[in-house]
């Protein structure tokens, strides 16, 4: 997968960039560790509300929702084996995924910007 640095609130991310359907399935299953400020983006083929889960994900994770313009609509924490479906609050083309609190421990709310994604590929 591409990788792309992305940047909130001045804090860098390097992030997989999921945006093939095939990638997109696959996500952060089975791996076992991720960097501190490595991460997966998914890249929708749609704007529009989207879920995640976590079957077969061994990585607590936590999860941002971005709308087209990157800006964060809601974020939640995910527990590794669980099916619980974690929403989108609106409207969303991105969803970012990192180690779980990482969002958290850098005050990095709804409402913040992320930087970069013109530069990602677009979703096939």
């Amino acid at each position: 997968m591409p990788v792309s640095q992305l940047e909130i609130s001045g804090h860098a991310v390097f992030a997989e960039v999921a945006h093939t359907h095939d990638a997109r399935s696959q996500g952060l299953m089975f791996r076992r560790s991720m960097g501190e400020n490595n991460g997966m983006l998914f890249v929708f083929s749609f704007t529009g509300r989207h879920s995640m889960w976590m079957m077969n994900t061994d990585i607590p994770l936590s999860v941002a929702f971005l709308d087209e313009k990157g800006v964060i609509l809601n974020i939640a924490d995910m527990l590794p084996h669980t099916r619980t479906a974690h929403s989108s609050a609106g409207a969303a083309k991105y969803a970012l995924e990192m180690n779980r609190g990482w969002f958290k421990t850098r005050n990095i709310t709804a409402g913040k910007r992320v930087m970069g994604l013109e530069k990602v590929p677009a979703a096939e």
